[in-house]
């Protein structure tokens, strides 16, 4: 389905609600005991996505699992690069992380930078028992030997083109609702900013 020359409807908001009911569930089964998993969302969509998962999993089993926020500003290896001002958000864990399987969440798996970074910020907070990657979009085009464990939906992409994810939590756009578009727009020079903004 297209909507402009350059965009094309990849997920539409139905699809992007079956894509974490999906995830959830896999997460669930694979993951381990429940009461050992925590879901930390990647800022800035990666955070309202662990929610929804955790909502998921709450409707199906009855139980919380907890959910934190982790900002990877700092830790991105261009965050310094070109003169650029770094805008930090906040990073909110409010569990402790030893010794629980951590499910790091994110709206789109690219280079793998973004994944590098959100490890290292992780790791300051101590040391997981196991770490794992939920993303909602794989585009490919991995420039580290990062995989994600559950994923929504893999998207082949070409050098010329983006990934746009749109959530209600965030993205005000028509209508409002969710959505993963491909767009034919030139990437970006670096790093896994080559997802649209």
């Amino acid at each position: 389905m297209s909507d402009a020359p350059n965009r094309r409807l990849v997920l539409d908001d139905t699809a992007v609600r079956r894509a974490v009911r999906r995830l959830a569930h896999e997460i669930v089964e694979r993951a381990g005991p429940l009461n050992t998993i925590a879901l930390v969302g990647i800022r800035t969509r990666g955070l309202p996505l662990a929610r929804r998962l955790a909502a998921v999993v709450r409707e199906v089993e009855g139980l919380e699992v907890p959910v934190g926020a982790l900002d990877i500003a700092l830790y991105r290896d261009d965050a310094f690069t070109g003169g650029s001002k770094v805008a930090v958000g906040q990073t909110h864990l409010p569990f402790d992380v030893a010794d629980k399987t951590v499910v790091l969440v994110d709206d789109v798996l690219f280079t793998g930078r973004t994944v590098r970074a959100a490890l290292d910020a992780l790791m300051d907070f101590g040391r997981p028992r196991r770490i794992q990657l939920a993303v909602l979009v794989d585009r490919g085009h991995r420039e580290l030997p990062i995989q994600p464990d559950y994923v929504g939906q893999v998207v082949a992409t070409q050098a010329g083109q983006s990934i746009k994810v749109s959530l209600t939590e965030i993205d005000a756009g028509p209508g409002g609702e969710d959505a993963v578009h491909l767009l034919d727009t030139p990437e970006r020079a670096n790093g896994e900013a080559r997802k649209a903004p």
